[in-house]
């Protein structure tokens, strides 16, 4: 398998992170040799939190249903008994102004119901994951989206509410960059001056290969436009 702990190490280290990439894999089965998640949670992206601070487990759909935008975009379908939850909460964002109703169908969705969901720091996932979840600040996470077009991907449109849609987005093989939204910056404790960057797993290596590039490139450039600023600018 991929040397996945010196991948996070170079993420860690190029872009100075401070949460560990999370890796995400999407089971037709629970796997036999990861622990499974015990407990509740209020949001989806709360298990980015838990495998950010170093936890590996996995989920099933069940685990899920105490968010129903995050179910809707796992393509989890909730209980008869709570499926009333959904255009409940979708009523309430609708009424205050939050979405429109007609935008929820363009919201991408897993292509089908996981069995489960494997979740761990990139560097201890164990197999290889189908996406990685990087919270960063901007001026970092730029150098992360530019390796990515280097390393022939095609970055889609920025993506906002809900951010856990940047998931399914991001399995078509390409790098997704997400504003996040108000929910998950609640559940997660990401702060305001950091976004997400979505990679898909299969493009990892080859994106990380090309880092050590463009940071050199960055860092010459910084050096030029300084110069140019210095020498051209009158006010």
């Amino acid at each position: 398998m991929t040397d996945y702990a010196r991948i996070e190490d170079v993420l860690m280290t190029r872009l100075a992170l401070e949460r560990r990439p999370v890796a995400m894999t999407f089971r037709d089965a629970p796997p036999s040799n990861v622990r499974k998640f015990t407990g509740s949670q209020p949001s989806g992206c709360s298990f980015w939190r838990l495998a950010a601070a170093g936890d590996v487990f996995y989920t099933e759909p069940s685990d899920h249903y105490n968010c129903p935008v995050g179910s809707y975009t796992h393509n989890i379908a909730l209980p008869p008994e709570r499926e009333q939850e959904l255009p409940q909460v979708l009523s309430l964002m609708t009424d205050i102004g939050y979405i429109r109703l007609e935008e929820v169908g363009g919201i991408p969705r897993l292509p089908h119901t996981p069995a489960a969901i494997i979740y761990a720091p990139l560097g201890q996932t164990p197999v290889d994951p189908d996406v990685v979840v990087v919270a960063g600040r901007p001026g970092d996470l730029m150098l992360l989206q530019e390796a990515g077009t280097r390393a022939s991907t095609t970055p889609a449109p920025l993506l906002g509410r809900p951010t856990c849609m940047a998931i399914p987005a991001a399995l078509s093989g390409t790098v997704v960059s997400s504003l996040g939204c108000v929910g998950n910056r609640i559940y997660t404790g990401v702060s305001a001056d950091e976004f997400y960057v979505v990679v898909a797993g299969q493009m990892l290596s080859g994106i990380v290969e090309q880092l050590s590039t463009i940071v050199s490139a960055n860092a010459a450039l910084t050096d030029y436009h300084t110069g140019r600023r210095a020498a051209l600018a009158s006010a």
